[in-house]
């Protein structure tokens, strides 16, 4: 389980809140609210007051390394630093299923990463943070660059990866979609005054 106690991020309120095994929470808010800036934090990409836990350990009593292993952000524009996609892919024989079921062709792996389109690499991107069965995933607008057919594909994945029990954080501007995968959903609402409520939890 995924639990964030009292984070506080930009003008949001402190955010408490927590992900069982095999549920998914849907972050939903305006462009800017902090949807983003909320995952990179739980990620510990980036820093924030309050506390997150994985299965009762806090985040602090484990290295960054293993934090990161176990909780896996997914940016909406993916980062790569190796010419081909299999040279970020991490040892795991799921790759190739993987590859499949996200409707592309096991030659992508070797071919230019500068080459793919941006809907590519975004499903390559999704294929290396799952590849090695993370506790928890958080994805940023996963298929805002796809079509409707890959999308659903996307979808399927991530309805995969709850039945397998993880826990996912889905941020996406898609209402039919967060009506399909969601579990549960967080409402951020900014505020510029320190006493406003705390983030909607429904």
């Amino acid at each position: 389980m995924l639990r964030v106690d009292r984070i506080r991020i930009g003008r949001l309120p402190a955010l408490s809140f927590s992900v069982p095994d095999g549920e998914c929470l849907a972050v939903e808010g305006p462009s800017g609210a902090g949807k983003t800036l909320l995952l990179r934090a739980i990620a510990d990409l980036d820093p924030a007051d309050g506390y997150v836990f994985l299965n009762g350990v806090e985040r602090n009593e484990m290295r960054p390394e293993a934090w990161r292993r176990q909780v896996r952000y997914v940016a909406a524009e993916p980062g790569w630093w190796a010419p081909t996609p299999a040279e970020h892919m991490p040892p795991s024989g799921r790759t190739s299923r993987l590859v499949a079921a996200l409707g592309l062709e096991p030659a992508i792996l070797a071919a230019p990463v500068a080459e793919l389109s941006h809907g590519e690499r975004c499903r390559l991107a999704l294929i290396r943070a799952v590849a090695d069965e993370p506790a928890v995933l958080l994805l940023d607008e996963p298929t805002a660059a796809l079509d409707a057919a890959n999308a659903l594909l996307v979808e399927e994945l991530i309805r995969f990866e709850c039945l397998a029990g993880r826990s996912v954080v889905l941020v996406s501007h898609d209402a039919a979609q967060i009506q399909r995968l969601a579990h549960a959903r967080l409402q951020l609402a900014p505020s510029s005054r320190p006493a406003s409520p705390p983030g909607d939890l429904r």
